[in-house]
């Protein structure tokens, strides 16, 4: 008879020769954009920042089914946070990530109290609501925001007290990418618990979940909060690399264009978030530096081809192509 802890030996060395390769990936990916693009390494910390943002949506929406389209409120508010941290004396790059992350999760606290109490079409109406919400009070707050004139001069410390930011954008690069892997390994892990598990089954059953005694309310806004310090850490980081947070950062845009980012990739798969951001970001800078006029048309028809053809999005098509290549060798 197989018992628990004779399957929690292999389980625990999987998990971390995942989270290990996910590292090596990450590291990886980050090598190649600062050998490879070296001119383009502010447009890639920003794409990093915005994954953030995606990833967070994910956890939302494609862990939990939570119809949002005011996501971009928990990263705006975040980078807020940050920007009045640094002009307030807190320059430390890491306490601005903290103050973005606890930003985030109380964002996300009020956000989930709210949203994830109904189902649907209400509650797509609520996320907007309270999105339309923050997008006004950060226009009509400019004494906290800088209104449409946006949060200007922050100016973060050097990392760990040595590595100055640069105007080539190098340190912020690196400090990003590092902040990712790390948030990416843990975000794994997360998503492999017994609580991400319960989230899936709520997600794919709510009567029954409930009908097995899962508290679906408490579970939801809890992930609701941990989306909120994942978006916190994106939107923290955009504050430190660009030192200014505009109006854009909390706008409906953003939560639009991080939901096709993510339908882009695959929700319900961090990878998924994080690769559909980037394509997208890609995507958007090269064809609208190509044909500025027209960019979104070519948007609008990439769109279209993904659903109709990979309706679960590039990254869950991939890997359901190749378990199934997998089960046709077994089966030979």
């Amino acid at each position: 008879m197989t018992t628990t802890s004779d399957t929690a030996g292999p389980v625990a060395t999987a998990g971390l020769r995942n989270d290990l390769m996910a590292a090596a990936i990450i590291a990886g990916l980050g090598a190649i954009g600062y050998f490879v693009f070296p001119d383009d390494l502010a447009f890639l910390t920003r794409v990093i920042g915005l994954a953030f943002l995606v990833i967070s949506l994910d956890l939302v929406t494609g862990y939990c089914g939570v119809a949002t389209l005011g996501h971009a409120a928990l990263f705006g508010v975040a980078a807020y946070a940050a920007g009045n941290a640094a002009l307030a004396g807190i320059t430390d790059p890491i306490a601005m990530l903290l103050v973005g992350a606890v930003a985030g999760t109380c964002t996300g606290l009020v956000s989930g109290l709210l949203v994830t109490r109904f189902r649907g079409l209400p509650q797509l109406v609520l996320s907007i609501a309270f999105g339309q919400l923050v997008a006004a009070l950060a226009n009509k707050l400019s004494s906290i925001t800088g209104g449409s004139d946006g949060l200007a001069g922050i100016s973060p410390g050097p990392v760990f007290g040595v590595f100055n930011f640069d105007m080539f954008g190098r340190t912020g690069y690196v400090f990003s990418v590092a902040v990712l892997l790390i948030a990416m390994v843990a975000l794994l892990r997360f998503a492999r618990s017994p609580f991400s598990l319960m989230c899936r089954a709520i997600k794919d059953d709510t009567l029954r979940a409930r009908m097995i005694g899962v508290r679906v309310y408490p579970r939801l806004v809890i992930m609701y909060c941990v989306a909120g310090a994942v978006a916190g850490l994106g939107g923290a980081l955009t504050a430190i690399n660009t030192g200014v947070v505009g109006l854009d950062s909390v706008g409906f845009e953003r939560s639009a264009e991080a939901l096709i980012m993510l339908i882009l990739g695959g929700a319900g798969n961090l990878w998924g978030a994080l690769i559909g951001a980037i394509l997208f970001e890609l995507f958007h800078h090269y064809v609208s530096a190509a044909s500025p006029f027209h960019w979104m048309i070519l948007v609008g028809l990439l769109l279209i081809v993904v659903v109709l053809f990979f309706p679960r999005g590039l990254v869950n098509e991939v890997v359901r192509r190749i378990e199934d290549f997998r089960q046709a060798r077994a089966v030979r």
